[in-house]
């Protein structure tokens, strides 16, 4: 099943304005056209950011700039969301998706010194660590989608997403209806708070069906228990970063997740909700480069 290319953001009439654009290239990796935004020094410590289900790389708007000081920052959109190719319906399972991350990062010829994921991102990311297909310093989930949803949910969210996925017609009711007010709605449903310009780039790519069924085919093919499972041989340095507002992950799963982990803490910043680092990215780009700091990454300033 597929969807007409006209349902896709366009990159000519979605992106005329997007942020960095001028840090914006296309890359053929894998099989895919995917649009990446670059920052920083080409010798620079490599910093690979993903952004989780439903977002684009626009999520790092206020973020990426800020570590381009000590980092090259590599943001791309993920497959099916914002300007990036789908991938096939059989491969948008979790390690579908980090195997095409993967082929990716071959293609850029880098090998990221850190690896910083949000939400679903954190997951793809985890998984790349977990099978070698990236060998970081320091792995870091900005309210990281790591652990199955609680009791029922863990059943049902993946199975009404796949409902939703197969039928042809709810990608186009959901971007129809992608109006600036259901956007305030369903981000503010997160725990977050985003400014005018913010909520506007979420809902121009909402309002197209191709990004939206990106994202339903995402949450379909999502299954954590796997992963869960495998995260006490996860030996990268893990830095847990919490919105102490967040009402789509529990903030009480990183702590209850980082007794697992072999090296990890969690860094809970109060008053934030999921989308946190788009919220106040200088606060989270801090508690990143501190990290990045102590492991002898970057050095301190002086």
């Amino acid at each position: 099943m597929s969807v007409d290319t006209r349902d896709r953001p366009d990159w000519e009439r979605d992106g005329h304005d997007w942020p960095h654009r001028a840090a914006s290239r296309f890359v053929t990796a894998g099989g895919l056209s995917w649009h990446v935004q670059e920052f920083g020094p080409a010798d620079a410590p490599v910093l690979l950011l993903l952004h989780g289900t439903g977002a684009a790389n626009h999520s790092w708007r206020g973020f990426a700039p800020l570590l381009a000081g000590s980092f090259r920052v590599i943001a791309p959109d993920l497959p099916g969301h914002g300007f990036t190719d789908p991938l096939p319906d059989g491969t948008l399972s979790l390690p579908g998706m980090a195997k095409a991350v993967s082929a990716l990062v071959q293609g850029l010829g880098v090998a990221p010194a850190i690896v910083a994921g949000h939400s679903a991102g954190a997951a793809i990311l985890a998984r790349m660590c977990l099978d070698g297909m990236v060998a970081p310093r320091l792995f870091a989930a900005f309210n990281g989608a790591l652990a199955p949803l609680p009791g029922a949910a863990s059943f049902l969210f993946p199975s009404m997403a796949r409902l939703l996925f197969l039928n042809p017609f709810t990608p186009r009711f959901f971007a129809w209806t992608a109006d600036s007010a259901a956007v305030r709605r369903l981000i503010e449903g997160t725990g977050s708070r985003l400014d005018p310009v913010g909520l506007d780039l979420y809902r121009r790519l909402f309002a197209r069906a191709g990004h939206v069924r990106g994202a339903l085919g995402m949450m379909a093919n999502w299954d954590l228990d796997r992963l869960h499972r495998d995260l006490p041989r996860l030996a990268t340095r893990t830095l847990l970063i919490v919105g102490g507002d967040d009402k789509a992950i529990s903030p009480d799963t990183a702590f209850t997740l980082v007794k697992r982990l072999p090296d990890a803490r969690v860094k809970l910043v109060r008053g934030l909700g999921h989308l946190a680092h788009e919220e106040a990215p200088e606060c989270v780009a801090e508690i990143l480069l501190e990290e990045a700091r102590a492991l002898g990454i970057v050095s301190a300033p002086g």
